[in-house]
C-alpha cells in the first residue's frame, strides 16, 4: 500500500456490476449458492489484495492490544476470518436490497425514542460508519412509507446503486446522495430533507475526498487517527437532534442500535476548534465501544491511522 494513500483511490470491490451479478445470484438461488461464489472470490480478495490485508492485520494488532480480552492476536488466520466476516456482510447487504430481510429479521435497541420524534414530524441526523452494515438500514426505510432516509455517500456510483435499489424494491424509502465535499447547496438540501422529516446518515469514519480535508486528530484504540469535521459541522447546521447509528451481526442476528448524541451540536465562534474537538473525540470513543462489540466487522480496508 502507499504511505498516506487515500481510501477514495483504492477503488471499491463492490462496484455495481458486481453487486448487480451477486444479487441476481442471491434472488435466482438464495444464500447458500451465493456462499458457493463469494467465499472463493473473498479468499482469493485477500490472498491478491496485499494493501487490504495489511490494513486488516494493522487494524487486527492495534484492537489486540488494545483489548486483549477479544482473544484476537493480529495473525494471518484473524485477517483471513476478517475478510470472510465482509463476505457474509456482503450477503446481508443483499439481502436488504433485494427487500428479502424483514422486521422479524432485525433486533433494535433505542429505537422507540427515535420513532416517536419522527412521528412527531422532526427529522434527525445519523452518525454511521464502516463498522458494521448500514445498508441494512433498508429496513428501516420500509417500516412506514412515510419515513424516509437519505445516505451521504462519497461515491461517483449512487445514481446506479439508486437505479438498482429501484429495480429491486420500487417503493423503498432509502436514497442515496453522492457528494464530494459537504457545500452550502447540500446543507440546504439536506435542510428541507430534515424540515419534512426525514433522516440524514453520514459516514463519520473517512475522511473527505477533497484537496484540503477539513479533519481533527483524536485517539482511536489507543493511537490517532484522522476523523473528518464535515459532518458534525453539517449536523451543527441542520440544527437538529443528533443519534449514532450502528448495524451489527450478533449471535447470527442484525441488532441496530440507535444511541442519542446531542440534541442539537453547536461550536460557539471562540471556541470553535476545541468544541469539535471534544465532540469528535466523545464520538471516536463510542466508535471504539462498539468495534469492541464486534471486532471483526470493521470495514475500512485501508491504512487509517495515517497522521
Amino acid at each position: 500500500m502507499k504511505k498516506n494513500q487515500h481510501w477514495s483511490e483504492m477503488g471499491e470491490w463492490s462496484v455495481v456490476w458486481g453487486m448487480r451479478f451477486l444479487l441476481r445470484v442471491y434472488l435466482w438461488f438464495g444464500r447458500s449458492v451465493l456462499q458457493f461464489f463469494l467465499y472463493p472470490v473473498v479468499s482469493y480478495y485477500w490472498l491478491v489484495n496485499k494493501s487490504g490485508r495489511a490494513a486488516s492485520l494493522d487494524y487486527l494488532k492495534r484492537i489486540a492490544k488494545f483489548q486483549p480480552a477479544l482473544n484476537l492476536n493480529g495473525t494471518l488466520w484473524d485477517s483471513y476470518r476478517h475478510f470472510i466476516s465482509f463476505a457474509n456482510a456482503i450477503i446481508d447487504k443483499l439481502a436488504a436490497w433485494s427487500g428479502a430481510l424483514s422486521l422479524a429479521d432485525v433486533d433494535y435497541q433505542g429505537r422507540d425514542s427515535l420513532m416517536d420524534m419522527l412521528k412527531q414530524g422532526r427529522g434527525a441526523v445519523l452518525l454511521g460508519s464502516h463498522l458494521g452494515n448500514l445498508e441494512v438500514c433498508r429496513v428501516i426505510a420500509d417500516l412506514d412509507d412515510s419515513f424516509r432516509i437519505n445516505v451521504l455517500v462519497h461515491t461517483k456510483h449512487a445514481e446506479k446503486f439508486n437505479s438498482l435499489l429501484r429495480q429491486t424494491n420500487q417503493n423503498s424509502g432509502l436514497n442515496l446522495i453522492q457528494v464530494t465535499e459537504i457545500t452550502s447547496a447540500t446543507s440546504i438540501l439536506l435542510s428541507d430533507k430534515v424540515d419534512n422529516g426525514e433522516l440524514v446518515i453520514i459516514a463519520t469514519d473517512r475522511t473527505p475526498v477533497s484537496l484540503h480535508p477539513r479533519v481533527s486528530r483524536v485517539n482511536f484504540l489507543g493511537d490517532e487517527a484522522m476523523f473528518p469535521q464535515g459532518p458534525f459541522i453539517l449536523a451543527s447546521l441542520l440544527k437538529c437532534p443528533v443519534y449514532t447509528l450502528f448495524c451489527l451481526k450478533q449471535q447470527g442476528r442484525l441488532v441496530i442500535y440507535f444511541d442519542h448524541f446531542s440534541d442539537s451540536l453547536t461550536f460557539p465562534r471562540k471556541t470553535r476548534e476545541q468544541a469539535m474537538q471534544s465532540t469528535i473525540q466523545n464520538y471516536a470513543h463510542r466508535l471504539e465501544q462498539y468495534c469492541l462489540l464486534a471486532p471483526l466487522q470493521w470495514f475500512n480496508f485501508f491504512d487509517f491511522w495515517r497522521v
